[in-house]
């Protein structure tokens, strides 16, 4: 995938457009990212004690179709993604903006 857990990106479109946060989780099988502080809905939650849970109103995000979010470069610009086959032959992304290679994924 061309966006990745801690990325920072951009809401392109939607409710939440011109929004900037990290990626907390991708959903790949949904094709959706969870972004921090974009898309924020309210839940009722019942009280748990067991769990040291209070009951009330909670606030949390939901999830963003990928389509409508950028990577953010550098430079602070979207930016799209790109991809180049290194002569080790691993695969590494690229901000197309720039050409500069993008952090990769931490184990």
């Amino acid at each position: 995938m061309y966006i990745q857990r801690n990325d920072t990106v951009i809401v392109t479109a939607g409710k939440d457009k011109g929004k900037k946060g990290r990626v907390l989780r991708v959903l790949n099988d949904k094709g959706r990212v969870l972004v921090e502080q974009v898309g924020i809905v309210k839940k009722h939650v019942k009280p748990n004690p067991q769990k040291n849970i209070k009951g009330g109103i909670a606030e949390q995000e939901t999830a963003v179709h990928m389509s409508n979010v950028m990577l953010i470069d550098s430079n602070g610009k979207a930016t799209r993604v790109g991809f180049r086959v290194l002569e080790d032959g691993k695969r590494e992304r690229y901000a197309k903006t720039t050409g500069e290679t993008l952090a990769p994924k931490k184990k």
